[in-house]
């Protein structure tokens, strides 16, 4: 339980499981990879589900950007946690593809993103350090802040 011991270290928990708001499932795994669906800014507060909304460029800045995207991986590590039972498990993370919602003009989607890259090296070193997109959209669903999704190698 190292990586859960490091988070602990942070002053970070992992949230309670997210819970897929359509028809799909938070990860599938496929032989030792484990392809992790889109995730949102969730946290639990106040005893339900809230989520952190907003536009980068807009209403929102570039450092709660990446805390935005550091609460989305959490709830991605919760899903993964859920799907293989321990975080020790990850080979290596693979791929990153995270969607900031932001205004036409805005330009710092990757340190937005850098909030998730920057917490999955910090938890798993080099095993942590990935390939990355990191792209603008017009709007996300339910006006969240930021999405990712991921790519993750696991022990089979």
């Amino acid at each position: 339980m190292e990586v859960e011991k490091k988070l602990a270290e942070m002053g970070l928990v992992l949230p309670p499981p997210p819970t897929p708001v359509a028809n799909y499932v938070p990860a599938v795994q496929s032989g030792s990879l484990l392809f992790v669906s889109g995730h949102g800014p969730v946290f639990f507060a106040d005893g339900k589900h809230q989520y952190i909304r907003g536009k980068l460029g807009q209403d929102m800045t570039v450092e709660q950007g990446y805390e935005a995207a550091k609460q989305v991986t959490l709830n991605i590590l919760q899903s993964i946690k859920g799907t293989i039972g321990d975080l020790d498990k990850v080979r290596r993370i693979v791929k990153l593809l995270g969607f900031v919602n932001c205004t036409e003009d805005f330009p710092d989607q990757p340190r937005v993103i850098n909030g998730a890259s920057d917490l999955l090296v910090a938890l798993y070193g080099e095993r942590g350090k990935h390939a990355r997109s990191a792209v603008g959209m017009q709007q996300l669903p339910f006006g969240i802040a930021v999405e990712i999704e991921m790519v993750v190698e696991v022990e089979s």
